[in-house]
């Protein structure tokens, strides 16, 4: 009768299996863990502290949680001076600003109108001072401003 041994030394490798010992490796905490005081919970006083609000870039003092107007740094000026630098408008054309500049970090988004070649969509990145063109055009979501711009310009430009 092999068949009740071969039950048996199945049955005990099943119990014996989950009696393994404990690695020595595994190490136990010689103390608690400190704990960490937590934003949501009231202070002494019985008040509980406000929500953290988005932290503007360090650069620019625009968050890039979304894009908001400018306030003129740059300006609209700016911008076209930089599309007629780069040969993108001709000099002689009319620009005039559809929307923006809009500013999320130290990235910006304008939509100029050109006669003649209609609606353009430009992404600049950098100071007021020191703007580099990033895209200009119909479609501004490129590799770099999918993968480099903050959130408020994706979503300005519907690139997200």
């Amino acid at each position: 009768m092999r068949w009740p041994r071969v039950v048996l030394f199945v049955a005990a490798a099943g119990v014996l299996a989950g009696c393994t010992p404990v690695p020595s490796t595994v190490a136990t905490p010689s103390a608690p863990p400190a704990a960490s005081p937590s934003p949501s919970l009231p202070s002494p006083d019985g008040r509980i502290p406000p929500p953290p609000q988005p932290t503007p870039s360090r650069s620019s003092g625009f968050t890039e949680s979304y894009a908001v107007t400018c306030n003129g740094q740059p300006g609209l000026d700016r911008v076209v001076a930089l599309l007629k630098a780069k040969g993108l408008v001709p000099g002689s054309a009319t620009v005039t600003g559809k929307e923006g500049p809009l500013c999320a970090g130290t990235w910006q988004y304008t939509v100029v109108s050109v006669p003649d070649l209609g609606p353009l969509q430009v992404v600049t990145q950098g100071p007021p001072g020191a703007l580099r063109l990033v895209t200009a055009g119909t479609e501004v979501c490129s590799v770099p401003v999918r993968t480099q711009a903050p959130y408020g310009i994706l979503t300005v430009a519907h690139c997200s």
